[in-house]
């Protein structure tokens, strides 16, 4: 066998041995391995396929017809037997076959039946043209109304579970700090102080230096509890009940811990500036200056010159030309109850328009 040979043989083995016999998926491994030995098979046969496609004339489809030696590969590789023949006698077929029945797709109208009734085979790509006068395939011409809609949604998913996951981490990791400062501040005793020096031995001295790692085990799993309670109960839907349940601690004490979190990641937002967003977020806008009210310059008096104060005139009478009971009673002060005023004469209509 030729070196060509061996290696297909090496590469279909690898494959069969990384295929599932009972129909299971694939690991991540075997579907690496798969994949390798697959391209190693289409390299090492990639003459033959070009050879196969000239010989049936189809390099003006070059593309289709890689595609279908692709899957000739696929379906030899499925009814291989080792003990019948040889890969590269099974490949060989299945590559024949699939390339004849992509012709006989293609070229219809060359068969003697189509050419009795003249028929034509066209192209869907051909159906629809660009401005520039470029074909455009169907699947071009399809468009998705909500794809731009659901990216933007997905895409401000992804951002907000980022930021919440960051700043529950800030939090986190300012609790972990507190609480190794109460560890260290710890009174313990002096022979048990020696103990863990000697156990640990030098070593240069880092944040957790001088703890015991029982204590910092204890602090861990208490960090991951609370992160756990913060993660569902501030920025998720679970309830007491069910934290409760899963946690192991009390719903008094799981509303205490969401209560506390949430003022402390308030803070942390606010003075973060990796989440200087976040903590503008949601606040009242700077309220807006009314302009101060104008002066009021309307006269007291009303304006003679509008229509409706133009049907009565006011005038000045000299009470001596009145009859003399009014006019006595005006000079001696006494109050006049009504009068007789001179009635002006209704203007038409046409001064007040």
């Amino acid at each position: 066998m030729s070196k060509i040979t061996i290696a297909l043989e090496a590469a279909v083995a690898t494959v069969i041995e990384n295929t599932p016999q009972d129909g299971a998926a694939r690991s991540n491994r075997q579907r690496v391995y798969v994949d390798r030995a697959f391209a190693q098979i289409l390299k090492l046969i990639a003459p033959r396929i070009r050879h196969f496609v000239r010989q049936y004339g189809l390099t003006a489809h070059w593309e289709d017809a890689e595609q279908c030696c692709a899957i000739a590969v696929h379906r030899a590789i499925e009814a291989y037997d080792p003990a019948k023949a040889q890969f590269t006698t099974f490949v060989n077929w299945q590559i024949r076959g699939e390339l004849q029945s992509l012709r006989f797709r293609l070229m219809t109208d060359q068969r003697p039946s189509a050419k009795k009734v003249e028929a034509t085979t066209v192209s869907l790509s051909a159906l629809a043209t660009s401005p520039d006068g470029d074909e455009i395939s169907p699947e071009a011409m399809i468009e998705d109304e909500d794809a731009l809609s659901r990216t933007e949604a997905a895409a401000s998913d992804y951002l907000a579970e980022g930021a919440v996951s960051e700043l529950i981490d800030a939090y986190v990791d300012q609790l972990r700090k507190v609480g190794v400062e109460a560890l260290r501040r710890r009174p313990r005793p002096k022979r048990a102080e020696a103990a863990l020096r000697r156990a640990e031995g030098p070593r240069l001295r880092s944040a957790t230096h001088g703890i015991d790692p029982a204590e910092l085990e204890k602090l861990e799993a208490k960090l991951a509890r609370d992160r756990e309670i913060v993660e569902r109960r501030v920025f998720q839907t679970a309830t007491l009940d069910d934290l409760s349940l899963d946690t192991g601690v009390t719903k008094e004490r799981v509303r205490q811990i969401t209560k506390r979190a949430a003022k402390a990641i308030a803070e942390i937002a606010a003075k973060d500036p990796r989440f200087a967003v976040m903590a503008e977020y949601g606040q009242p806008g700077t309220p807006k200056r009314r302009p101060a009210p104008a002066a009021c310059t309307t006269p007291i008096l009303p304006d003679a010159s509008l229509p409706h104060n133009r049907l009565a005139s006011v005038r000045a009478v000299d009470p001596t030309t009145l009859s003399p009971v009014i006019a006595t009673a005006a000079q001696q002060g006494e109050r006049v109850e009504a009068i007789q005023l001179t009635v002006a004469p209704a203007p038409s209509t046409a001064s007040l328009h």
